[in-house]
């Protein structure tokens, strides 16, 4: 009874979501409390079990979210974004111009949400594409390959950190393996994969998509630039190897473990975005603070579908179904990796977002986890990431994002931004795989 209260359950979400177009937050809610009255739980456990989902996943995460689109504003709203991509055209070239735009789409993605990000790089896109004669979609993919894998791969974007926190993964291990696994990801998805893409030249609206340049004296210098973009992933790598190098309970071993804080490192790069992407560069401290007022606004809708897929996963937990979903699972023979990649990717095909769909996944896989010690949960964290990126299609927020403003049709974004976001996924669970090889 338990699977098949989890069957119906992913299925009633599918249906609210894809079909009926109920909001996400509401689904979740709605499907939580529909499994815990089927389940036979009482029903003020069933609204306790809700609450202690909502708050034990939301937490820290809200820290860490937070914090992360306040930067990702910062970084695009200043032109610290366009100031990267220029200097890698420089350093690239244009006969190497797709791997220096896939490398500008990564370092741009790690602090911006996806949906940002691609607001962001396509006004860079079209000017580079004008500029360099290249076929737009040769240009477009190699950076939204990047965009997209540090979406789904890398903390502290929302559904990876929320991922590792619901797993008991650590940030810093996972954004480190995280970085490992996108290398081939983002090569044969973007740049190799770009190559073949010559024939589509969409024509683009330039009267619907108004381009705002930032003229070059304006932007800001390259070295701030690149410091203030990778400073979460400077912060978050180096913290952890630097615990053990200092006495235990001395000042320095304190402060090291206070910044190895995903939420203190992410508030560190805030507060050095803030001065140096906005006072230094004579903007004033109420402008700073409109900016990221509007960031947090723009992150809410992100935390209440990971709040609503929190209380999903306590329910199952509650409710006694995740310990049989473990108990059936422990003796299968597929990699728990395998699995955890295939569920997520069956849900997001059906679903679309990818956000709900590695959410989802932790709420069925967790006991399997916690009964295997072998499994470190870092790559966990990945292989439900890598395939909740699985065949984005129709019922995708991305993919009508991708078609409208390329101005392509179903057909052509189907051959290009699918394609492509089936690659990411499927070499992502190759990287995984091979990852756990040797870690």
């Amino acid at each position: 009874m338990p699977l098949v209260l989890t069957f119906l359950g992913i299925l009633a979400l599918v249906f609210l979501i894809a079909f009926i177009k109920i909001d996400t937050f509401i689904s979740f809610v709605l499907v939580s409390l529909a499994i815990g009255l089927a389940a036979g739980m009482d029903v003020v456990a069933i609204g306790k079990s809700i609450q202690t989902g909502i708050g034990g996943t939301l937490g820290e995460l809200v820290l860490i979210v937070g914090f992360g689109a306040m930067l990702g504003r910062l970084v695009a709203e200043s032109g610290a974004a366009m100031r990267i991509t220029n200097v890698l055209i420089k350093v690239f070239g244009v006969k190497n111009l797709r791997w220096g735009l896939a490398l500008a789409g990564f370092i741009i993605g790690i602090p911006l949400f996806y949906n940002a990000g691609f607001i962001i790089v396509f006004p860079l896109i079209i000017t580079i594409a004008a500029s360099s004669g290249l076929p737009m979609m040769t240009v477009a993919v190699p950076m939204l390959a990047a965009l997209s894998v540090a979406h789904g791969y890398l903390p502290p974007h929302p559904s990876p950190a929320a991922i590792a926190g619901q797993l008991g993964a650590n940030i810093g291990r996972t954004l480190v393996y995280g970085i490992i696994v996108s290398i081939p990801a983002i090569v044969i998805a973007g740049p190799i994969f770009g190559k073949t893409l010559t024939k589509y030249r969409p024509q683009i609206d330039h009267d619907l998509f108004k381009i705002r340049q930032i003229p070059d004296h304006e932007l800001p210098g390259a070295g701030i630039s690149f410091f203030v973009a990778l400073l979460p992933v400077l912060l978050l790598t180096l913290t952890g190897p630097l615990k053990t190098v200092f006495p235990e309970g001395s000042f320095a071993d304190k402060l090291i473990t206070l910044l190895a804080e995903p939420y203190i490192g992410m508030l560190l790069s805030v507060l050095v975005a803030v001065y140096a992407l906005g006072i230094q560069r004579g903007l004033t401290m109420k402008a700073v603070m409109k900016d990221l007022e509007e960031a947090i606004k723009a992150a809410s809708p992100v935390l209440l579908v990971i709040a609503g897929a929190g209380a999903l996963k306590q329910i199952f937990i509650d409710s006694g179904t995740s310990k049989y979903i473990g108990f059936l699972l422990q003796d299968v023979s597929i990699s728990p990796l395998l699995l955890g990649w295939g569920i997520a990717a069956v849900i997001r095909v059906c679903v679309g977002s990818a956000t709900v769909a590695g959410l989802t996944t932790v709420g069925i896989i967790l006991p399997l986890i916690e009964n295997q010690t072998n499994i470190k949960p870092e790559l966990m964290v990945l292989a439900i990431g890598s395939g909740s990126l699985m065949m984005s299609h129709l019922n995708d927020g991305g993919f009508w994002l991708f078609k409208e403003y390329f101005n392509l049709s179903i057909r052509e974004t189907l051959q290009t931004w699918t394609v492509m976001e089936t690659i990411v996924s499927i070499i992502g669970l190759f990287g995984v795989l091979a990852l756990n090889l040797v870690v």
